[in-house]
């Protein structure tokens, strides 16, 4: 079925819904061509703070993009304010499969006819998440990783998805300084974090077997690959928490994976070691419980 395509594009608004680590840093970049970008939480402190966070990288951020210029910023907690006449409206929740098919029936029924409804899953396709979404053309996969440091966005349609929105997105998206990779077929992971995967994945298993430490790991990992920050170091940022339902999502739709991976982080977790967010991890030297967010999950 053939999706309506956006018009007036250039004055529309554009609707985040989920203002935390990486809501924010995705509204960052989208408001960087003039228009509104909105800025939705069920906790409006969180909204609040998002727009600060945007309002204070935004003047760094502008000289880098072509014909940048500031729009206006929104935070609200009423979610039809969030998606009147917006174009564009990205679901940036947390990892969780029935909050995310919660949002996005509810977003169906509530935005535009012609708005293009994005989840930003690191994990699963929006073919997964679109039960309860009567227009599912308009449904596809726009994963961004930390922008404005990581500038990657992989588009990735469903079997349902109108391929016209697609091809929109690949054509808009760079307006707004990032670098859209299209999924070329629906992939659990998509691309990077599917190859992501495999290189944590064996990193605890090689923990888990006692072949070394985090510690080791990471350090040698960063001499030979380069950078200074290895898997597990990474996953302390995404929370273990988060990494390990990931990683039961991949056992059940990839039967045989080994589960002295997920046996490890299950340890961490059931301890409360959940990474940055709660202090510890596989690494204690954090200052004070923050806001989770890595490059890659």
């Amino acid at each position: 079925m053939a999706a309506l395509i956006p018009d007036n594009i250039a004055t529309r608004p554009i609707a985040i819904i989920g203002a935390g680590t990486l809501g924010r840093r995705i509204g960052l970049m989208l408001c960087t061509q003039g228009a509104e970008v909105r800025l939705y939480d069920t906790r409006p402190a969180s909204a609040q703070q998002a727009v600060d966070y945007i309002g204070g990288a935004l003047p760094a951020l502008l000289p880098t993009i072509a014909n940048g210029r500031a729009g206006p910023l929104v935070a609200t907690s009423d979610l039809p304010t969030a998606v009147e006449d917006a174009w564009l409206i990205i679901e940036a929740v947390p990892e969780i499969p029935n909050l995310k098919r919660s949002v996005l029936a509810n977003l169906d029924k509530l935005a535009p006819g012609d708005a293009i409804i994005a989840s930003n899953s690191s994990s699963y396709p929006s073919g997964e998440l679109i039960a309860d979404v009567r227009n599912v053309e308009r449904v596809l996969t726009t994963h961004f990783y930390m922008p404005p440091r990581v500038l990657p966005v992989e588009v990735m349609a469903s079997d349902k998805t109108d391929d016209a929105i697609v091809q929109l997105l690949m054509r808009q998206l760079p307006l707004y300084g990032v670098i859209p990779f299209q999924v070329r077929k629906e992939s659990v992971g998509l691309i990077f974090n599917r190859v992501w995967a495999a290189i944590k994945r064996e990193s605890l298993e090689v923990v888990a077997e006692g072949v070394t430490t985090p510690e080791e790991l990471d350090t040698l990992f960063n001499l030979i690959v380069g950078g200074s920050f290895g898997p597990f170091r990474n996953m302390d940022q995404v929370g273990l928490d988060v990494v390990l339902a990931i990683e039961e999502h991949y056992a059940q739709t990839r039967p045989g994976l080994p589960e002295a991976p997920r046996d490890l982080l299950k340890r961490y977790v059931e301890k409360g070691r959940l990474g940055v967010k709660t202090g510890h991890g596989f690494y204690d030297d954090y200052d004070a419980p923050a806001g989770a967010g890595g490059a890659a999950s």
